[in-house]
């Protein structure tokens, strides 16, 4: 287990003994991953936090409660101000009474969004990659990796949908992620967390758009454009409603930007974090 890339430190935050990586120095910046059958924060991460870092940032990753190597809650139930508790407790035991920046992917951006509402203070910066955050008419895509079943096969088919680029998907990288889904209790949280109907269970994640529309801290919206999951029109929403916010917007992209873009995303987010 020791050489598991996906294992780094451990801390307890809110009750739970959380898995997180903390990497380089400099004001904090959080990064939470999205929510994926069998992600973690390095497999959602791994090609940006060195990289994030090296302008001069303390970048810290953990697994969401319910993800990754992070304890399992054994009678959480999963919300989206349930994942905000654990994720404050996180970020008050890392950073102390430091203002925070946040870079959320997909349902970590809906989780961020709630983090900077329901904690203005804290916030000095948001990143938002391929968001959730508002309720809209749910994707047969995103119903498809919410109602995950356990296979290799349908795996590599998630894999699929999330990257426009599919040289990107192998058989190696859906094995690796089969894998860590199927670890004991992880498929069981998985299926709690985004049970039937899924519209009810997205518009649960998402936030009230005139509580988005007070959030004041700086944020930089990023989307694929051929994002399948999460339409690009949810990010062109959070535009219009962020009064501090920009958008960048990457062609021949889907849902991965921090893994198909990785170098841009990597300038991007931390020339605007810096």
């Amino acid at each position: 287990m020791a050489e598991n890339p996906e294992i780094g430190r451990q801390i307890n935050a809110g009750g739970l003994n959380t898995n997180y990586h903390d990497i380089g120095a400099g004001r904090p910046v959080f990064f939470i991953h999205g929510s994926g059958p069998g992600v973690s924060a390095w497999a959602n991460w791994r090609l940006n936090l060195q990289a994030v870092a090296d302008h001069g940032l303390r970048c810290i990753a953990p697994d969401m409660a319910g993800f990754g190597y992070t304890e399992l809650p054994a009678e959480m139930a999963f919300s989206r101000d349930a994942w905000v508790e654990h994720f404050a407790a996180f970020a008050d035991a890392l950073a102390g009474g430091e203002r925070i920046s946040i870079v959320g992917n997909s349902y970590g951006g809906a989780i961020a969004l709630a983090y900077a509402i329901r904690f203005p203070e804290r916030v000095d910066r948001l990143v938002l990659m391929g968001a959730v955050g508002l309720d809209f008419p749910i994707t047969a895509e995103l119903d498809k990796v919410w109602g995950h079943v356990a296979s290799r096969e349908a795996m590599r088919d998630l894999m699929k949908i999330f990257a426009w680029d599919q040289s990107l998907v192998n058989d190696d990288l859906a094995e690796l992620r089969h894998l860590a889904s199927i670890r004991p209790g992880m498929m069981e949280a998985f299926s709690a967390m985004f049970p039937e109907p899924r519209q009810a269970a997205l518009r649960a994640l998402a936030s009230r758009e005139e509580d988005i529309a007070r959030v004041q801290a700086p944020t930089l919206i990023i989307h694929g454009r051929d994002d399948r999951v999460i339409p690009v029109d949810v990010s062109k929403r959070l535009f219009e409603l962020l009064a501090n916010a920009e958008l960048h917007l990457f062609r021949k992209c889907g849902h991965w930007t921090q893994i198909e873009k990785a170098e841009r995303f990597n300038a991007i987010v931390g020339a605007f974090l810096r």
